[in-house]
């Protein structure tokens, strides 16, 4: 497949922006629970307690609890349902996945001098799949309002004719791009054919609504958190750590969309049916670092507070697309257009930076018979930026960011039961919607349970959780903005093996 660069073309520099939007930044922006089985089954609250490889995630602090070395490794499968109402119409679908979700070890290091109030160093390194992209999403239903030459106007006007007919494909603007397909499908014509000034666009989509549509998205990928963590031990009192983290992210998504329409047709040719296939791939790394204190307020209780710096991704996006439509008339004369270029855009690298997080956290420990665990974050959504900054389509985005997210809560609480060798385990897990209108992302509701056994140098844990979100999301960001309402299901059971060194 050919590949053009689009950065400096005809002596005009193009902007590195082109489709991004708002649910792009959430997907970096939003955290998931995964991690070892214990930290699962528990809700992930764990910012006090520590003592667990995956709660380092939440409070670097958390590995100066440790006694012992420890090496482990943590399997999950991961099975989503996302059932769709697309104007009252219902579909659903699936993705099951296995995945490696987390892997590493911390290694103690005990000062033996009784002077020394610093009672330990603990070094660490974990690895987390921190986002399992796997999805697949499909939406239809017959939508009387709108159709996708609504997308199509919305970039072509105030692009020539002049360009529409000589520029080519691959020195053509992402504006000039989505305007090009429309154009060349027959879904939009110029007001003035003749005029090579003309800007503005009219419809070939016979009027009357009733317009079945299809939408399916299948997503694939991972984002991938590797920490590099130190913490240290003051008169087994007070904990303190801190980590540096590297990100790394993996993102393909392919969607289809389709359109026919039952109007009554016309002399003229006008559309009957339009495909439009879109496949975009973001890669790229980021960086962030974490800093945390736990303090043993007494033997049983413990207090934990934790923040995590915004995270900074480099990222690249590469886009390929094709249109396929087909025009009829009422003396039933059918013709066929593709619109194939046959070339993936690569675009320009661009920052996103994803806002930071502040955990407040409490534990209180019931002996050697269990313990419950409260950890209560906050994040300001409204921070998320891409840069740079002084792009002008950046500065649009961000301030829609800015205006339409907001800082909200999450509440992790986890309860552990022991039973000599055996430990019984119960989570729950809340998270209010990053958006204003509390529809686009709606409220996050997870539930989880689990089992361990400790074999003595070597524990097994296993952990069920189940989670729910609703979300309305559009086909497209621009022109055809109508809502498939959205709610996921997903079940995930994960499996832990531990070695104590």
């Amino acid at each position: 497949m050919k590949k053009t660069l689009i950065l400096l073309i005809t002596g005009l520099t193009v902007s590195v922006t082109h489709s991004q939007e708002i649910s792009d930044a959430m997907r970096y922006a939003q955290d998931n629970i995964t991690g070892t089985a214990r930290f699962r089954a528990m809700g992930g609250a764990f910012g006090a307690l520590g003592g667990d490889l995956s709660s380092l995630s939440v409070n670097p602090a958390g590995s100066a609890i440790f006694l012992n070395n420890q090496v482990g490794i943590t399997l999950s499968n991961h099975n989503i349902k996302n059932n769709s109402n697309y104007f009252n119409e219902e579909t659903s679908d699936k993705e099951n996945s296995f995945i490696l979700n987390q892997a590493g070890a911390v290694f103690v290091f005990n000062d033996r001098n009784p002077n020394n109030n610093w009672k330990k160093i603990v070094i660490g390194a974990t690895y987390e799949n921190t986002n399992n992209f796997n999805n697949n999403i499909f939406s239809k239903g017959t939508n009387k309002y709108n159709s996708i030459d609504a997308y199509f106007l919305e970039f072509a006007n105030g692009v020539s004719l002049e360009t529409l007919q000589t520029v080519p494909y691959e020195n053509m603007s992402y504006k000039e791009q989505q305007a090009h397909f429309g154009y060349e499908g027959y879904i939009i014509n110029p007001d003035t054919p003749l005029d090579l000034n003309n800007t503005k666009y009219n419809t070939n989509v016979p009027n009357g609504g009733n317009y079945y549509q299809e939408n399916e998205i299948d997503t694939k990928g991972y984002n991938s958190k590797l920490s590099f963590n130190i913490a240290t031990s003051y008169k087994d009192r007070i904990y303190l750590g801190a980590n540096v983290n590297v990100h790394v992210t993996d993102y393909r998504s392919s969607s289809s969309f389709f359109e026919r329409n039952s109007n009554d047709l016309e002399p003229t040719q006008t559309i009957s049916n339009v495909r439009f296939n879109n496949n975009l791939y973001t890669y790229g790394n980021g960086f962030s670092f974490q800093l945390g204190a736990i303090a043993k307020v007494t033997n049983a209780l413990r207090l934990g507070l934790a923040y995590e710096s915004n995270t900074w991704y480099t990222l690249y996006d590469e886009i390929s697309q094709s249109l396929y439509s087909t025009t009829e008339n009422n003396a039933n004369q059918a013709i066929d257009y593709s619109v194939n270029p046959n070339i993936t855009n690569v675009y320009e690298s661009y920052t996103l930076q994803t806002p930071g997080k502040f955990t407040f956290s409490g534990a209180y420990i019931f002996g050697k018979t269990g313990l419950i665990s409260i950890d209560y974050a906050i994040k300001d959504y409204g921070n998320t930026k891409f840069k740079p900054t002084s792009d002008s389509g950046f500065k649009e985005l961000n301030s829609s960011m800015n205006n339409e997210l907001l800082s909200n809560g999450e509440l992790r609480i986890g309860g552990e039961l022991k039973i000599k060798r055996l430990s019984l385990r119960g989570g729950y897990r809340f998270e209010g919607s990053p958006y204003k209108n509390e529809k686009t992302i709606g409220d996050l509701n997870s539930y989880s349970g689990g089992l361990g056994y400790n074999f003595g140098a070597t524990k097994l844990d296993l952990a069920y959780s189940f989670t729910e979100r609703k979300t309305s999301q559009g086909f497209f960001a621009t022109g055809l903005t109508d809502p498939a309402h959205i709610t996921s299901k997903l079940n995930n059971v994960t499996l832990t093996l531990l070695f104590e060194l």
